[in-house]
């Protein structure tokens, strides 16, 4: 805990300084501070309208659809039923490469991709069921999202935060949805494991989904340092891990890396992804709008500024966290990194360039009143010579 402490401490003096730069500086350093470090904000909203609705009837897992049985039923080549099934082989053959276009198989497979990506590499570290554990997470880890953040559902008194308690609410929703799944039909895909098999799975996967809650992101980040700093391999230079809590543990960050892994693909795809993520937290921002709402950080479509949010993003969370994760995986991680670098100056030069930062308000009200005290001088002395003169053309006249 007193290296999460440091790392908040010493965060928090970046994100103020990036704050008092500028107005779109403050509203990323509000997102990311709101975002990533374990607090909730405090704002202020309407009261919720009432409704008849008892508590009984809150459920978190939606009655869910489910087709025709698939037990008489040929299971297509890539789990999907497609047109495309050959494009779709073709990008399916880069599957093991980082630069892979999720989009393509997206389009190839009907916005079906999770279907048919369902793949990993992992070192030896690992047991079999760790691994299962770990591709059922990922695939399950954002399942039934409706689009909106944590704080948003909480604040909304909605049904979810609610069934949650406020306590990483969508990460509890995905998991749910997920093992709910399992029970309709001819769903099950653990059905062959011992039930001791099938509470380990459980366990594990649960541990990881709910460490993609964001507000995790510093505990997770001192915990990783701290493994690098220990960290033991064996002489073919596969880590060393040798028990359950150092697995669990690299686990959870593997996951954690993967969900903030955007910014280190290729820069079309970094785009990409970067456009319809800022349309859903606009989305937000309009329904926060409608309700009357304090709008989040960086949901507001008319001041939010994507080139700085994905710097600032980049220098304060992603780039600690797979530089740190790089020196765990030496040097496999290392073209990851360069990649990173790229995009982030790519952004940092497309950035609308902002005024230099006022000078300090004191000084700068101070010389306002100055400058308008000489005016106000110059203003005077001036009426003052014109009395003068009037006053003399008086009085030679008189005397004339």
């Amino acid at each position: 805990m007193p290296r999460v402490c440091k790392f908040k401490r010493m965060l928090n003096r970046e994100l103020s300084h990036l704050s008092e730069m500028s107005r779109s500086g403050n509203q990323v350093s509000e997102y990311i501070s709101s975002t990533f470090m374990d607090k909730q904000n405090e704002v202020e909203i309407p009261s919720p309208t009432l409704k008849e609705k008892s508590m009984s009837h809150i459920s978190g897992v939606r009655k869910l659809s489910h087709s025709s049985s698939l037990s008489s039923a040929s299971m297509p080549r890539f789990g999907v039923n497609t047109d495309h099934e050959d494009e779709l082989a073709k990008e399916l053959e880069d599957l093991d490469k980082w630069s892979f276009n999720v989009f393509k198989v997206a389009e190839y497979s009907n916005n079906r991709p999770l279907s048919c990506i369902m793949y990993a590499i992992f070192q030896a570290a690992f047991t079999d069921l760790e691994i299962l554990a770990a591709l059922f997470a990922a695939a399950i880890h954002d399942v039934d999202h409706p689009g909106v953040s944590n704080q948003f559902l909480i604040n909304t008194n909605s049904e979810l935060a609610l069934m949650y308690n406020d306590e990483s609410v969508l990460e509890n929703h995905h998991l749910a949805v997920g093992f709910k799944l399992l029970h309709q039909e001819n769903c099950d895909i653990f059905q062959n494991l011992t039930k001791r098999q099938r509470q380990s799975l459980r366990k594990l996967v649960i541990e990881m989904v709910l460490a993609t809650d964001m507000s995790k992101h510093m505990t997770l980040l001192a915990d990783l340092k701290t493994m690098v700093e220990t960290k033991k391999v064996t002489s073919s230079g596969v880590l060393l891990l040798d028990h359950y809590t150092e697995r669990i543990q690299l686990l959870k960050n593997m996951v954690h890396c993967a969900d903030l892994s955007n910014p280190t693909k290729p820069l079309p795809l970094y785009r990409q992804w970067t456009e319809r993520i800022m349309e859903e937290f606009f989305r937000q921002g309009d329904k926060e709008r409608e309700r009357g709402m304090e709008i989040s950080a960086m949901c507001d479509k008319h001041t939010a500024s994507v080139e700085k949010s994905q710097v600032g993003f980049i220098d304060y969370i992603v780039h600690p966290l797979w530089e740190t994760w790089a020196d765990l995986v030496h040097p496999d991680a290392q073209e990851l990194l360069d990649t990173l670098e790229e995009n982030r100056e790519w952004y940092l030069t497309t950035m609308p360039q902002s005024p230099s930062p006022p000078p300090d308000r004191h000084l700068q009200h101070d010389r306002f009143q100055f400058e308008i005290t000489l005016e106000d001088l110059e203003h005077n002395n001036y009426n003052h010579v014109q009395h003068l003169k009037e006053t003399k053309r008086a009085s030679d006249a008189l005397i004339s």
